[in-house]
């Protein structure tokens, strides 16, 4: 595998939508083919939109022009009186089986952070499915990040044909106070610490109503946090993508470097996973080092330090099936890209 940075795509352009940031994109192409950027931009008082924007790659050249935004806060489940509220890290599918567009993205508004999911036709234009539910026996409703939709329909551990998506349960205490967090975190089990899950929808339930996409029946552990990298937690990146391997995808994993005088500093990097084409519950492959560490200075120092956060990916087929461009979040200020090509 080689993986060649292509630098910054987005930085604040001075609005003051951007004032605290433009990070964590995802992307789709269109129907007749246009590139779209959907980066998350934050206001001064931590307020979160989706924006659009049109992008272009030629070579090392990276071109953006902004289009307005997609989804602003608006739904009760994404607005608040207190700080830090609205539309936060889209990651978008196209399903040819549903012949739309599914955008999932965290709502984070009175109850805290929740999943939440968009669709469209064109993949320009979006409206409100609502909040997902999880209703299985043992389900609870609770903080919930990190979602993106498998392309294609698949089959869950009690064998039925569903739409599947990544999600990562979280710890309440961590959403309180990530630091306060730590110590707390430190003495679960790996597989207890907040890890990657896949959720189930079933599929005719989907194909009769779209709302169904909202109702959870199903959801297993795929990735749980290992010693080696990503021990603290691990979660969802890019969405699915078909391989000759399996259903490949990059995922983020954090750890803490250093604890000092009640400072804990983290450092976020990217791995690459590969499910099984039809039970995306059996990983056939997990990194076993990061394929993406913060190593530039805008990954390097920002709002958040040390963090690379994949959250789209294109296949460049004009370079070769197996070349992919990677877009992420770079230190929770900007985005950047990288060229991914598989052996």
């Amino acid at each position: 595998m080689s993986v060649e940075r292509l630098g910054v795509v987005m930085a604040p352009d001075g609005s003051p939508a951007e004032a605290a940031g433009v990070l964590n994109p995802a992307f789709t192409r269109t129907r007749d083919g246009e590139a779209l950027l959907y980066p998350r931009t934050v206001e001064h008082g931590n307020v979160s939109r989706i924006e659009r924007a049109r992008v272009s790659m030629q070579g090392g050249k990276v071109t953006v022009e902004r289009l307005g935004f997609a989804l602003e806060p608006e739904a009760a489940y994404e607005l608040r009186p207190q700080r830090g509220y609205g539309c936060e890290d889209p990651r978008i599918t196209f399903i040819p089986v549903l012949d739309e567009f599914l955008m999932t993205y965290t709502a984070f508004g009175p109850q805290g952070p929740r999943i939440a999911v968009a669709r469209s036709r064109d993949g320009r234009n979006w409206a409100r499915l609502g909040l997902v539910q999880f209703e299985y026996p043992g389900a609870t409703q609770g903080d919930d990040k990190d979602a993106a939709f498998f392309p294609e329909p698949v089959t869950s551990p009690t064998g039925i044909r569903s739409l599947a998506f990544y999600h990562r349960p979280m710890l309440h205490l961590s959403t309180v106070d990530a630091r306060a967090a730590i110590p707390f975190i430190q003495k679960l089990a790996l597989p207890d610490r907040e890890s990657i899950r896949i959720a189930y929808v079933p599929l005719d339930a989907a194909l009769a109503d779209r709302r169904a996409l909202l109702t959870v029946r199903e959801s297993t552990l795929a990735l749980a946090p290992e010693e080696r990298w990503g021990s603290l937690r691990v979660g969802g990146g890019t969405p699915p993508i078909r391989v000759a391997e399996g259903w490949m995808s990059l995922f983020h994993g954090v750890d803490l470097v250093d604890n000092q005088n009640g400072k804990p500093h983290f450092r976020y990097r990217a791995g690459l996973v590969i499910h099984d084409l039809q039970r995306p519950d059996r990983v056939l492959y997990r990194s076993s080092s990061p394929i993406l560490a913060p190593e530039s200075e805008l990954e390097r120092h920002g709002v958040v330090d040390n963090v690379v956060f994949p959250t789209g990916i294109d296949r460049r087929s004009d370079l070769g099936e197996r070349t992919f461009d990677v877009y992420y979040g770079m230190a929770d200020f900007t985005c950047g890209a990288m060229r991914m090509t598989l052996a």
